[in-house]
Order: C-alpha cells, then sequence, then structure tokens
C-alpha cells in the first residue's frame, strides 16, 4: 500500500475500478472544483448504453470529449479536453467516426473542457480505451442512487498512474534457461492495483558498475508472432545478446503495448498506416500523443533492483530524457540496431525522420509523407 505522502489510496482504487468500469462500457462520474460529468466511452458504444445514459444520467445533450490531437487532426479548434457538439440524435457510429474515423462528415463546433474533462480522458487513456467520451453534466439524484455510477476525484485521476507505480514490489522470481544457452533470471514486480511488469536479469552483473539496462515495451504482434512492421521482437532479442556478451545486465519487460496505446489501439493505427498516415500521425490521429509511455515504473524498478546508475539499450534519446525525467541515472547508451527490411522500412525511416531515433542502418529511400486526416465537417 502506498504512504499518505504520497496519495490517497481510496482515491486510487476509485480511478482502478473507474478503469474497469468504462471497459465495461459503464458510465463514470469525474468531479473537479469547476465541473462534475458523467462520460460514457465510445469505444464499444452500443445504442441501449446510450439511450440509458441520455435519460438517466445526462442533464443535457451530451457532448464529444475528444484530445486536441484528435480535435486537431480533423480540422477542429483543439484544446487540451475539446468537447465537440453533436447532434440530439447522434448514435454510437457518429460518435466512433469523429473519434477515429479517417474522414469525418458532421459539422459541429467545439469549447475547451475543464479539468474533469482532461481527467476523464487520462483514466480513458489508462484503460487503453479510444480516448474519446460521450459526456454531460449528471443529473441530480444519479449520485444517491442505488446504482449510481463510481464518482472519481480529478486530481487523483491525473496523478493515477506515477502514484500506482510506486506501490511495485517484488513478487516473485526464479531462474530461466534463455536460447543460445543465456543464464537468466526472472524477477516479477507486482502493483497494488495487481499490475505485473517483469526484469529480466542476465548473467551476473557487477553491482559496482553501471547496470546495463534495456527497457522494453511489450510488442505482442513483434515480440511473441514476430511481426515485420516494426523491430520491437529484433530488439529484444538483439538486446538480451549484447547484454550477455557485455558480462551481464537486465531487460525490464513493461506492459506497455503500442507506445502505451494498447493492443487494439495499435491495430487502429495500422490501419491508418495502410491508408498512408505515417507511424506517428497515425498515433495522433486517433488523439494519442506520439509515445504515451510513462517510465515511473521503470525507475521503481531500477531502484527496487538496486542499481541507481544504468547505461540503457536504445536507439530513442527521447526514452533517455524519459528515464531521466523518472530519476534514474542514465550514464551511456549502447544502440541496438536491427535488421531493415522492405515491410519495416517506412516504419523505421518515420522514427528516425519524424521521432529522431538514431538509426545507422537507415540510408537511402524517401521520408513517409504524412497524410491527414480527412474533415468534411466545419468549426
Amino acid at each position: 500500500m502506498i504512504s499518505p505522502a504520497t496519495g490517497d489510496t481510496d482515491a486510487l482504487i476509485r480511478i482502478h475500478r473507474g478503469c474497469a468500469d468504462l471497459r465495461a462500457g459503464r458510465p463514470l462520474v469525474v468531479a473537479a472544483a469547476d465541473e462534475t460529468i458523467a462520460v460514457l466511452p465510445v469505444d464499444g458504444l452500443d445504442q441501449a448504453t446510450l439511450d440509458d445514459f441520455r435519460i438517466r444520467i445526462a442533464a443535457a445533450t451530451p457532448v464529444l470529449l475528444v484530445t486536441d490531437l484528435r480535435a486537431k487532426a480533423i480540422g477542429l479548434t483543439p484544446y487540451e479536453a475539446t468537447a465537440v457538439t453533436t447532434p440530439t440524435e447522434a448514435t454510437p457510429e457518429d460518435y466512433l467516426t469523429i473519434a477515429s474515423g479517417s474522414e469525418v462528415r458532421l459539422g459541429h463546433t467545439t469549447a475547451p473542457g475543464g479539468e474533469a474533462a482532461k481527467a476523464a480522458l487520462e483514466i480513458t487513456k489508462c484503460a487503453e480505451l479510444l480516448p474519446a467520451l460521450v459526456a454531460a453534466p449528471v443529473r441530480g439524484g444519479v449520485l444517491e442512487a442505488p446504482d449510481a455510477p463510481i464518482a472519481v476525484e480529478a486530481g487523483a485521476a491525473l496523478n493515477y498512474r506515477a502514484e500506482v507505480a510506486q506501490t511495485l514490489k517484488i513478487v516473485a522470481e526464479a531462474p530461466v534457461p534463455l536460447r543460445g544457452g543465456i543464464e537468466s533470471r526472472f524477477i516479477v514486480f507486482r502493483d497494488m492495483m495487481g499490475g505485473t511488469a517483469v526484469a529480466v536479469m542476465i548473467g551476473n552483473p557487477d553491482p559496482n558498475q553501471s547496470l546495463r539496462v534495456r527497457v522494453h515495451s511489450a510488442c505482442a504482434t513483434g515480440d511473441i508472432f514476430g511481426s515485420r512492421r516494426c523491430d520491437c521482437g529484433d530488439q529484444l532479442r538483439l538486446a538480451i545478446e549484447r547484454i550477455d556478451q557485455l558480462g551481464g545486465g537486465c531487460v525490464l519487460y513493461l506492459d506497455q503495448e503500442g507506445r502505451g496505446l494498447g493492443l487494439a489501439n495499435k491495430l487502429r493505427a495500422y490501419n491508418l498506416q495502410d491508408l498512408g498516415l505515417d507511424t506517428v500521425d497515425a498515433n495522433t490521429a486517433l488523439g494519442y500523443h506520439e509515445d504515451e509511455r510513462d517510465y515511473a515504473a521503470a525507475g521503481r524498478m531500477i531502484a527496487e533492483l538496486g542499481w541507481d546508475q544504468i547505461v540503457l539499450l536504445t536507439n530513442n534519446p527521447t526514452k533517455i530524457d524519459a528515464l531521466r525525467h523518472a530519476g534514474i541515472n542514465v550514464c551511456g547508451r549502447i544502440p541496438v540496431l536491427a535488421p531493415v527490411t522492405p515491410d519495416n522500412r517506412r516504419y523505421l525511416e518515420a522514427k528516425a525522420a519524424r521521432a529522431g531515433h538514431l538509426l545507422d542502418q537507415i540510408a537511402g529511400g524517401d521520408e513517409p509523407t504524412p497524410v491527414a486526416v480527412k474533415s468534411a465537417g466545419r468549426d
């Protein structure tokens, strides 16, 4: 459990329950000093649930909350949390089109959302749903009803991930020999909400030296199934081999699929890439930042393992900055250059040209041309 100095345990548990309710398609109430709103996820929304929300919970015609990045992608005036006006008869399909479609045909205006709206979008990201919510002021008496939605505080939601990461602790470990005769030890961490992360200790790293570390975000398509759309699986295997060759180190394996989007949204981004967007613009077109990963968990794990200084295996200077921001002393970098193939070249070129990755194996080839998501709406 966390201490009072780092946060309110009960408030964090309510956020966790709120994530579960949103995944199940149930409404959530988010309260801030300036507003209290009820929200419903667009992801998986059906007409019966939407009708019930309008009749039983909403005190006014709902708006659609999206991020500034999604609003900008479809040609609307963006705000940090953007409230998009929609017709009273808008359907779940209409909301989904505005939230994630490649062509948006509804005319609408926008207004800035408040602190509760920002927090609600953050909770939706934590739940790995599209960052888009049907939202409205709460009807009187709703919160006193026996089946009242869970109510959460906006401030707790905005700090949720960092607070929960500080509760990670070691719960199990065992030796696991790896392919190629590499000796390793898997160390499993669990946080107060049941989330897990794994540290794979390779060989016998010298405790008196900086720890060689690969901070690797899970990629089911690449790590497990060998997808050729990305270089994730190749980087993981190369990093393990390189760490072993150098005398030992660690791989931190974090549950942050698709740079923090989750598997479903990563596949949505793939579909947008197939329409012409590159990997950066596909993420922002869905309303996400280019990279939504959080490295507070990595900092906690390294500290729990007993190291205070690392050499990072990465091609991404931004990851070095993010880890330093998380309190990790990164004193060096070792590149992890995976093979370039016809399937992943465009992806790697975008990472180099748009995200600043140091990919010396990329030579020649045209920079991908960003393609904007089309909008037939008007602000």
